[in-house]
Formats: structure tokens, sequence, C-alpha cells
């Protein structure tokens, strides 16, 4: 799980979907359940990024792997790094601290019925 300290994560989680429907953001998008997955060949689809606002206090992601795919370290460590890497390039003024669980944390979804 990554959380992103922040007053406003409504207009955070608005201002990274805006970034990237205007091409500013482009290793990352989103689909029609707002969840996030990286873009290049080798870890496309590989999971996703579920946002959840915590009103006034942060903007959380819960890392989603696909059905049947069980956690995997690589993509795990990929999808926080990659995620992380991008929010501080494009929004370090928008969040005070970023937060990173080492392993699947409350909300973090593995072999998916």
């Amino acid at each position: 799980m990554l959380s992103f300290s922040t007053a406003k994560p409504n207009a955070l989680l608005a201002a990274i979907k805006a970034k990237i429907d205007n091409g500013h953001i482009t290793t990352w998008r989103y689909d029609n359940d707002g969840d996030f997955t990286h873009v290049p060949a080798q870890w496309a689809g590989k999971a996703w990024m579920r946002p959840q606002v915590v009103n006034g206090e942060a903007l959380k992601f819960n890392i989603i792997y696909p059905r049947g795919r069980t956690a995997d370290r690589e993509i795990y460590a990929v999808y926080h790094g990659r995620f992380s890497e991008m929010m501080l390039a494009h929004f370090d003024s928008d969040f005070t601290r970023i937060t990173a669980t080492a392993l699947l944390a409350g909300g973090d979804q593995a072999a998916a019925a």
C-alpha cells in the first residue's frame, strides 16, 4: 500500500488524472474503474493501483493483482517504486509524505476470485 499525506486528496487524484489525460504523464494510465496501471510493455496490466481518498488526510493506493495471480515481489516493488517516482516528479508540492508498506497491507489484493 502507498499513502500520500495530503490535506486535499480529491484534488491530488484529479490532478494525477488530468496530467495523464493531457499527456504530461505517459507511463501510467487509468481505467474506467479509476485504477492505475504502468504502461511500459513489460509491466502493463501486471497489477493496478486502486486509489482511496481519506478526507483531509491522505490519498492511498492499494495494489490489485489480476484474477488468479498471486502476489509477486518484483511487480509489487516496481509498481510502488515507479508510482512514488511519478508522484515525486510531478506532485512534490501536493503532499508531505509517502508511506509504503513492504508487504501486502489492508486493501491490497492478490489471487482475486
